[in-house]
């Protein structure tokens, strides 16, 4: 355990990161995310692979992807040869013996290939050879040093007392909210935030709002953060053909469009403005351009409708679909939203009827509201079952910098400036120590949802 330890100390002050196959489709981006530091304890590191799939790994195992990530990083600019593969692994056993001097290289040779095996099987859906020891988040928090995402909301709703967004959404949850109508950081600052996120060993950015295509220096960012999985959520009236390409160029690995109906009247009603066919175009165009793109749709009763609108993305070739119930805050806690929302049970039925057709047409959905359906019913779907990540998988930068336990929740609460504040400090505040362990227990409840009923 003395080797272990010191080279914990040593070596595991950063997150660890490769691509595999960069732009292609089978694309793999690795990270490696070291446990906080318990001299008397041997704890997993967790391996999160495309920004979605976590993996716990042995600490023993998560030294050689260490080593071996340190040196095959070394040709990250070229399709490596054969012989340059044998030196990479021979440099990297041989640095892994000093560790376990007692094993023999076979053993290093026989456990990267399984590993690496493994980590192809989960991106590719695949049943693995190899069992993977589960473990769930709420296990893990004691261990954690920060959450895998940071959403940066990098747009505000507001500008100069002024509205700032090109739509004005019955349901936005970020509407009239304290802290998503602050002033907003220049590029510069982003940037610094950015680099503030890798050092606090976040792995995953998702680039929000507000809507984030308003900002010019986008792709900037982006690009900046191109060492993480990077998302960009947006309702897509701005994803022209050009910037698309920017996009790509940037190295963005996802993009989430908001789509609320596949009739237009029903869309522009609930965008508040008549932007149904620009965010058909935006959605076309990323199809076109090859980014892996999804769709949300928040459902109510004015758009339960959603088999019609499954049909109409499948043709437009959408292959991955998220549904919800709404965010009681922002704008969903005005009568005009409350008098749509739909119950548990109207939400099961249209769940159960969009998963079928999804399951049929090889698509691929998932439900993401934390308590709205029952986790039963769920899994009788073959749904995964949503649980709140507040500070704990997720937390979120507002637009001028403040650190929040999740994008929706923008009242005033926040636990110190990223970038200004040491994120020790802000990852061991007492109020996000707190939601921490409420999150933990992993409750599948909203707890925006139960403020917002006790207010009414």
């Amino acid at each position: 355990m003395l080797r272990e330890k010191i080279y914990e100390l040593k070596n595991w002050k950063l997150a660890v990161h490769t691509t595999w196959n960069p732009g292609a489709e089978n694309v793999m981006r690795i990270h490696l995310v070291p446990p906080r530091f318990l001299s008397g304890k041997i704890v997993p590191s967790v391996v999160i692979l495309n920004g979605q799939e976590i993996v716990p790994v042995s600490e023993a195992w998560a030294i050689l992807l260490t080593e071996f990530i340190r040196r095959i990083n070394q040709y990250e600019n070229h399709a490596i040869e054969e012989k340059e593969v044998q030196q990479v692994l021979k440099e990297t056993f041989g640095a892994v013996r000093k560790i376990y001097p007692k094993t023999d290289p076979e053993v290093f040779h026989r456990d990267l290939s399984v590993m690496l095996d493994t980590f192809e099987d989960v991106i590719a859906g695949k049943i693995p050879q190899m069992e993977i020891a589960g473990i769930s988040l709420g296990e893990y928090a004691p261990y954690m040093r920060a959450p895998h995402r940071m959403d940066l909301m990098v747009s505000a709703m507001t500008r100069e007392g002024k509205w700032h967004c090109n739509q004005k959404c019955i349901h936005c949850y970020a509407a009239g909210q304290p802290l998503s109508e602050e002033q907003e950081l220049d590029t510069e600052s982003w940037k610094k935030i950015i680099r503030a996120c890798r050092k606090a060993g976040i792995t995953q950015l998702t680039f929000t709002g507000g809507e984030p295509t308003l900002r010019d220096d986008l792709c900037k960012l982006i690009l900046e953060a191109r060492w993480f999985v990077t998302r960009l959520n947006t309702n897509g009236i701005r994803l022209t053909k050009e910037l698309c390409a920017e996009l790509v160029q940037a190295e963005l690995d996802s993009v989430q469009v908001t789509f609320y109906s596949a009739d237009p009247d029903i869309h522009n009603e609930l965008v508040g403005g008549a932007h149904y066919e620009e965010t058909v175009a935006g959605i076309r165009n990323a199809v076109t351009a090859g980014i892996n793109l999804s769709i949300n749709t928040p459902l109510c009763s004015l758009n339960k409708d959603y088999l019609e609108t499954l049909k109409f993305l499948h043709n437009l070739g959408v292959r991955y679909v998220t549904c919800s119930g709404l965010i009681i805050t922002g704008n969903a806690r005005t009568d005009e939203s409350v008098r749509t929302q739909l119950s548990g049970e109207q939400l099961y039925q249209v769940l159960k009827e969009a998963a079928g057709y999804c399951y049929a047409n090889n698509m691929e959905i998932n439900f993401t509201s934390p308590g709205w359906i029952a986790q039963e019913k769920l899994q009788e779907l073959g749904l995964d079952v949503p649980s709140c990540g507040a500070c704990l998988s997720n937390m979120a930068v507002t637009p001028d910098g403040k650190v929040v336990p999740c994008q929706s929740w923008l009242l005033g609460e926040n636990f110190g400036k990223m970038g200004v504040t040491r994120w020790e400090k802000i990852w061991n505040h007492p109020d996000c120590k707190a939601r921490r362990m409420e999150t933990a227990q992993m409750k599948q409840e909203c707890p925006l949802r139960g403020k917002a009923e006790m207010t009414r």
